[in-house]
């Protein structure tokens, strides 16, 4: 029995759309803890393969205990699982001609980052500003703040989370570093509140919500890293492959509808030319035209999935008998 309790957010709904087979090739590009892999193997059995990347090493090294254990247990050989430490945003450059079945992206920070109070990504405990999702590379949350200008940081915090007070509380931040270095998670915690208007300091969500994640996309390069991800699967997918992405925020999955609609290669040439001029070329067909969404039962159950919102799309060499939208 697998010491392992992570609950995947979606898990039932990513593989009716991924549909895992005996003898697939499958990449999780964001492993975490292992949750969808974990199902994702069970499904594809001893004959098939699947790729996991994480950047983050501990989880990487959980996630790889949790899929030894499954193999181990079935009596399967160990060239069934890869794991792979790096940012999914570097994989292709890594492996140029890889080509899989399926694809799942599981995007944000995960349940294991933000509940390790030492972490720095929650200020619902005192913790050095850190931030990294690899500790182990990169300039921390504090570093980043310290160095940036005002106008620079402002734009992080309006651009990556939507705050309505990013200037007031970046002069805030920049006006104070100097004497006052911002070192932990309270303390740049206590110093938006502060930057907050009087009125609006107490309320449901705490003031220091939105700047926390828009300083955890910068520190680790999220967006960037996801349109550069996004834009080389399609020729990563073999025919009729599958690429679902779960995203937690509207900055995300604006990126991935974004991509999934600009890789289905719609012709934009006006009517009347002969041929097409725009270069527009087709590699997915879209399965979601909306959104699909957490079910309540699984919002009850795990409070933390209740912003997920899956996109999947096909490659564009599809078998039209494929189902066109399964049922969960």
């Amino acid at each position: 029995m697998s010491q392992f309790t992570h609950a995947p957010v979606m898990l039932a709904e990513s593989l009716a759309y991924l549909r895992p087979q005996a003898a697939m090739s499958m990449l999780d590009a964001t492993v975490g803890l292992g949750g969808h892999a974990e199902a994702i193997l069970r499904s594809i059995g001893p004959r098939g393969r699947i790729v996991c990347l994480d950047r983050d090493p501990e989880a990487l090294a959980r996630s790889e205990r949790r899929l030894r254990e499954v193999l181990f247990e079935q009596g399967w050989p160990q060239q069934c699982v890869e794991m792979v430490h790096t940012p999914f945003g570097e994989f292709w450059e890594l492996s140029t001609d890889a080509r899989f079945d399926g694809i799942l992206l599981d995007l944000g920070v995960s349940s294991m980052q933000l509940d390790d109070g030492t972490r720095g990504f929650s200020f619902r405990s005192d913790a050095p500003l850190d931030m990294r999702m690899d500790p182990t590379e990169g300039e921390s949350a504090a570093e980043l703040i310290s160095r940036v200008s005002e106008t620079e940081l402002a734009r992080i915090l309006w651009q990556y989370g939507e705050e309505k007070h990013s200037r007031r509380i970046a002069r805030w931040i920049v006006e104070r570093r100097d004497s006052d270095p911002v070192q932990t998670t309270q303390q740049l915690a206590d110093l938006i509140r502060r930057a907050y208007p009087p009125a609006q300091r107490h309320g449901a969500t705490h003031p220091a919500t939105q700047s926390f994640q828009a300083i955890r996309i910068a520190v680790n390069g999220e967006l960037d890293a996801l349109e550069r991800f996004l834009g080389g699967a399609p020729d990563h997918l073999t025919p009729g492959g599958r690429i679902a992405v779960l995203s937690y925020h509207s900055l995300e999955d604006r990126i991935v509808k974004r991509s999934f609609v600009s890789g289905e290669g719609v012709c934009v040439c006006p009517p009347n030319f002969p041929v097409c001029g725009c270069g527009a070329v087709r590699k997915v067909r879209v399965l979601t035209r909306k959104p699909v969404l957490p079910a309540p039962g699984e919002i009850e159950s795990n409070p933390r999935s209740r912003s997920a919102r899956l996109r999947v799309a096909e490659g564009a060499c599809y078998n039209p008998a494929r189902v066109e939208a399964p049922t969960v």
